[in-house]
């Protein structure tokens, strides 16, 4: 099977920019191109009976500024490390053939849950996959709210951008939270410093005070426990931010949590939607008003029905497009996710 894209060239400062999606990430690759004002790169991809895959691109990379999207969620056609392996060959075919720069984009980043060792003898599967894009050539690796921002930034040695969905959601949120009183709280004690810098840019965004909380969150293996609320959110509208949904099951045990503790509302906001196994019952069951994802992962495992009554999307598309006119033109990343410079 081959897939053929359309020509982008653009120059800026000098330099000629090129951007290619892989396949699978090619809807949400066309709406950024559309933001930058540009088409898509051709490239050719080949998926051999056997279950091998070629990559190469099909016009000159020589010199050139070039951006690969590509983001590394299962499903709905490939897996994970179909996708990842695709990546890594297209990176290192453009390295071979003389790409000045290359950055990968991914929205959606693979094995960055496992940061740490948590058992004898855990493997650190973010340190190997930094290790794999290294190797593979790549420049610069940007992607959106991992699991532990810290852990990302210290896996790799070349540049890290991480971009984040504090003023996606703080945006979204205006409207929906009017003149109430609004707590954010992190589902577990991993995500209080994710939950305190979404609360500095909400309380900015709303112009007056947001509370913060967390619930105390403990793991055994499989088995989660724990409802215990530090921080007061009674009588406010609770916000619970994380960077994604699985199976539902955080989500749904920080909500039951915070009603319990008095809370008015609780609204769910994830940067990535994955939703596996029995998040749509789980998610259905749970007490919350809204749930808000973004767009870096399509929410293929539900159906249509439950997409349109149950989840609210906010796209990433001009984050990532707005990312790579910062990295070609030498603007601040900073200034763009309204960080100080």
């Amino acid at each position: 099977m081959t897939y053929v894209n359309a020509v982008l060239k653009v120059r800026i400062q000098g330099v000629f920019m090129l951007f290619f999606a892989i396949h699978e990430s090619r809807p949400f690759g066309e709406q950024v191109a559309r933001h930058l004002g540009v088409d898509l790169s051709l490239h050719e991809e080949r998926n051999f009976e056997d279950g091998e895959h070629k990559m190469r691109p099909l016009v000159s990379v020589r010199g050139k500024d070039v951006y690969v999207l590509q983001s590394l969620h299962g499903g709905p056609v490939e897996s994970v490390n179909d996708k990842l392996c695709k990546l890594l060959f297209f990176l290192s075919a453009l390295r071979d053939n003389g790409a000045a720069r290359i950055t990968a984009l991914v929205p959606y980043l693979a094995y960055s849950r496992k940061d740490r060792q948590t058992k004898t003898r855990d493997p650190v599967t973010t340190q190997y996959v930094a290790r794999h894009f290294e190797a593979a050539g790549a420049d610069c690796v940007a992607t959106l709210d991992v699991h532990n921002i810290v852990a990302f930034q210290n896996a790799f040695r070349c540049r890290t951008v991480h971009l984040d969905t504090r003023g996606l959601f703080a945006n979204a949120l205006r409207d929906l939270l009017a003149d109430a009183q609004v707590t954010v709280i992190s589902p577990d004690p991993g995500g209080v410093k994710r939950a305190q810098l979404f609360r500095e840019m909400l309380q900015k965004t709303l112009l007056r005070p947001v509370g913060q909380a967390f619930v105390d969150k403990r793991r055994s293996g499989d088995i989660v426990s724990g409802d215990m609320i530090v921080g007061d959110v009674e009588n406010t509208t609770v916000v619970v931010i994380d960077d994604l949904i699985a199976s539902g099951g955080t989500m749904d045990r920080a909500a039951r949590a915070a009603m319990e503790h008095g809370a008015k509302e609780v609204i769910a906001c994830a940067a990535h939607g994955l939703f596996t196994g029995n998040a749509k019952s789980i998610l259905a069951a749970a007490p919350l008003k809204h749930i808000i994802v973004t767009d870096t992962v399509p929410p293929f495992r539900l159906d249509a029905t439950f997409v349109t009554t149950h989840i609210e999307n906010v796209s990433a598309v001009p984050l990532f497009a707005d990312c790579i006119k910062c990295l070609h033109g030498g603007s601040s990343i900073s200034q763009l996710l309204g960080d100080e410079d």
